[in-house]
């Protein structure tokens, strides 16, 4: 049987804090992933004006042209950003957690609830109390 590869949930929730969506990649799930970045690209544009760009395009020019926009963005534009990055965030580290207990569940040695290893003789996880039902 394939052992399922088990996933940092707080390098997916790190990684979602960089880029929404990032963190999904991490975990494998594309659809997920191409929804977060939709809905944070779709954000932006809706949400940050575009600021007009120099006749003469540098390095400093865009820079300065990018703090120029990131200061005309309102509280509840920032409110919102920000508000779509946490929730990434929660879910990727949502999706990793779920992901490692049930491919703890999958083994049958661990703890369903805190992804420990239990011993199979006991009717309860020694390390969190949880009751583990019986294996068939």
């Amino acid at each position: 049987m394939a052992e399922t590869k088990r996933r940092r949930p707080w390098l997916a929730a790190a990684l979602a804090l960089l880029s929404p969506g990032l963190g999904h990649v991490y975990l494998r799930e594309w659809l997920r992933a191409v929804v977060w970045f939709g809905l944070m690209f779709a954000a932006t544009e809706l949400l940050v004006p575009v600021p007009p760009m120099p006749a003469e395009v540098t390095v400093t020019s865009v820079l300065e042209a990018s703090q120029m926009a990131a200061e005309q963005v309102d509280a509840p534009s920032r409110l919102a950003l920000f508000a779509i990055t946490a929730l990434s965030m929660a879910d990727a580290y949502w999706i990793a957690t779920r992901g490692n207990r049930q491919a703890a569940t999958d083994e049958g040695v661990s703890c369903p609830h805190c992804g420990r290893e239990v011993d199979e003789d006991l009717e309860f996880c020694h390390w969190c109390t949880t009751r583990l039902e019986p294996l068939e």
